[in-house]
């Protein structure tokens, strides 16, 4: 059984800076982050094996957001820079116990039946 636990989410400023963190228990492959606004579909946002190769960034965060790992993938972090209003959205971490590539890329490693969700984390954007 996997479990994972967010933290770190908040209410900033245009510009501002928040680091979400996932403690994560119970085996998993890979693992990632994703985020879900309201009235908007779930997004991936960016994916890194549990061995701490970066895999996959979306175009949205690319530049502005950083995943890392430590304690070989226990606790998963996702530092957030520039913050802009439509980053406003609930963070999620996400484990998958089958790796398809060893870059966990978007795709098949990422079906429903082999994840795990966290309950997520609010960030809130203020113009």
């Amino acid at each position: 059984q996997v479990q994972l636990v967010e933290s770190g989410g908040g209410s900033v400023q245009t510009g501002g800076s928040l680091k979400l963190a996932c403690e994560i228990t119970g085996y998993a492959a890979c693992l990632a982050w994703f985020r879900q606004a309201p009235g908007k579909e779930r997004e991936i946002l960016s994916t890194m094996s549990t061995g701490g190769r970066t895999a996959y960034y979306a175009d949205s965060v690319k530049g502005r957001f950083t995943v890392s790992q430590e304690n070989g993938g226990r606790t998963l972090y996702l530092g957030m820079n520039n913050l802009k209003p439509e980053d406003t959205a609930m963070y999620y971490c996400a484990s998958s116990r089958r790796a398809v590539d060893t870059w966990c890329t978007p795709g098949p490693t990422w079906s429903p039946e082999y994840m795990s969700w966290g309950q997520g984390t609010q960030v809130t954007v203020s113009s």
